[in-house]
Formats: structure tokens, sequence, C-alpha cells
């Protein structure tokens, strides 16, 4: 298997579509240059005719792109920065995400928006958000958000195949993550999480940065005797609620880590866990989340409201003895 990075994982994936299926195109912001790497070469590959920059106009070119998915055509939209998906905030949650259904099924509407998200780098406030909580409420949009190479490339192409319209989120400190792909053809089946690590004491569930922030921390946690199960959500819509209550069920013990601010993945995986397995849970749910503020331009402010894997640890031991 090829030791690849996320971002070139994401690129393998989109060439590989390019090819498996003329009807896949690519355009978006800078797609020729590719400013975050997920289509490094392939105007070289596929020509201008499939890859091509779009107007820096947000509302225009994602709206051309649900008419063209429409009409026969697959086309992956560049946003280049999760703020971005603001401006074109109508034809996403009100003309994508409803067109379908409006339609009794006779649309199709495969269309796929990618953009980063996080933060990284005092980007500060106005390209530092993780907005995927908003569609995590647009019925009829699916919202994917992957945390290591394997399930960045195999989520891609799924999404790419995909007859609805899913929004893919790239976790901006992980794009240059390392890790095993296969080199075989494969698809992560979206909405199925995925257990990064098994463990019986305390569940702790992530999506995209937050997994590697629980992953190091479950290692700093074993060495003080406490095993924390690790599941990657992976999908934001469709979400794996079994999966989620089935680990819950066998630790009694729930941290849930976000980088977004809240309401999103940690409320509602919280309210879940509450609804449907309240009876198993030894302790509260435990949230770390980023606070409802603007992040900071400031370094130092910047580190301190995001979540970190001492944040994520601090919670688990909470949950497990209540230490702080």
């Amino acid at each position: 298997m090829a030791v690849i990075t996320i971002t070139e994982a994401m690129r393998d994936a989109i060439g590989e579509e390019l090819e498996r299926d003329p009807n896949v195109i690519v355009y978006g912001e800078d797609v020729e240059l590719s400013v975050y790497g997920a289509q490094n070469g392939l105007v070289e590959r596929f020509g201008r005719e499939r890859i091509w920059n779009a107007p820096l106009s947000e509302a225009t070119f994602v709206g051309a792109g649900l008419g063209a998915a429409m009409s026969g055509v697959r086309p992956v939209i560049d946003l280049m920065i999760g703020t971005f998906t603001y401006v074109a905030m109508d034809q996403l949650y009100n003309q994508a995400a409803k067109l379908r259904y409006m339609s009794g099924g006779q649309a199709k509407m495969p269309v796929v928006v990618m953009c980063v998200c996080g933060a990284r780098g005092s980007a500060a406030a106005q390209h530092s958000d993780s907005p995927y909580p908003l569609f995590m409420s647009a019925s009829g949009i699916k919202v994917v958000l992957p945390s290591t190479p394997a399930d960045a490339k195999g989520l891609l192409k799924a999404s790419i195949r995909d007859d609805n319209p899913v929004l893919f989120f790239e976790p901006l400190s992980l794009l240059g993550e390392k890790g095993e792909v296969p080199d075989e053809e494969f698809i992560v089946p979206l909405g199925r999480a995925d257990i990064k690590r098994r463990g019986d004491t305390v569940t702790i569930v992530g999506v995209g940065a937050t997994v590697k922030m629980a992953l190091e921390a479950a290692t700093t946690l074993a060495a003080e005797g406490i095993e924390a199960e690790v599941v990657d959500v992976r999908t934001l819509r469709p979400l794996d609620e079994n999966a989620i209550l089935e680990s819950v069920r066998k630790t009694g013990r729930l941290v849930v880590a976000d980088e977004a601010r809240q309401p999103g993945l940690a409320a509602e995986v919280s309210a879940i866990a509450a609804e449907r397995a309240f009876d198993t849970l030894r302790a509260p749910v435990a949230r770390v989340f980023t606070p409802n503020v603007p992040v900071p331009f400031s370094p130092p402010l910047e580190g301190a409201v995001l979540p970190s894997a001492e944040k994520v640890a601090a919670a688990a031991r909470r949950v497990v003895n209540g230490a702080t």
C-alpha cells in the first residue's frame, strides 16, 4: 500500500473518478493552480474542458453546478475555504438540499462541494470556521469529514458517485498527515463510522481533526489504566448512530470532541446518548469543543480556544474518575 497524505489521497480519488466517468468535471476557485493541492496535475492530465477556474462568485458557480448536476453532469466544485459556503448559502441550503425532494425524485443532484475547514496557523476569524454544523440540519445534503488518507480517498470517491449533494469538508490541520492507502479500487460507504481504537473504559467520539486528538489522548490515558475507544464518525449526515450507541453501551462513558462551535456534533451525539443509552451511562457526558467566539488571530489565543489532545484527555479523566 502507498503511504501518502490526505491531500494526495483526494487528488488520486478525483483523478480516478475523472478517468472512470466522462461526466465528472472539476471547477472552482483556483483549481488549475490548486492552492491546497487536491487538484494538482489534473489540468495537465484532463485539460481545461474538465478542469477549470470559476469566476470568484461562489453563489454563481455553485448555482451553475446544481443546474449541471440536474442535467447529467457530476460536478466536483472546490470552494477552497469552508467559510465561503456562507456566500452560497441559498444555493446549498435552500436549493441543493431540497430540489430532489421537491421534484419527487425526478431530478438527481450528483454534486460534490469541497472546502477546507478548521483553524491552523493564525488564519483568523473569517478563514478558520468549521461550518459543517449548519449543514447537519439541511435535510437532503450529505456531510463528510475524513481524518485519514484512506478515508479521504474512499469517502471522496463515494461522494462523487452519490446522486445526492455532498459537502466534503477537508480538515485543514490534517492535510499533510500521511497514512496507508490501498492500491486497489475501494469505496468507503457514506454513513458508516469507524472504530479507530478499541477500548472498554470510555468512548471518545470525534471527527476530522479531533480524531487525531482523541487518539493522542487515548495513548496518554492508556498509561494511566484508562482504555479509551475512539469512534470516528467520518460522516456527520448521515450519522452512524448505531456505532456510537454500541460503543457507549459497552464503556458506559462518553466524551465528544468537535472543532466546531456548538450546537454541532458534540450536542447531537450527547442527545443521542441521553435518549437511547441513558440507562448505561455511568457519568455525565463530557464535551470538548470550540467556545462560541470567533477564532482569534493571535497564536496563543487560537490555541487556547481550540480543542486539543490535552483537553480531550482531561475530559475523559473527568468522566472516569472525577480528575480535572
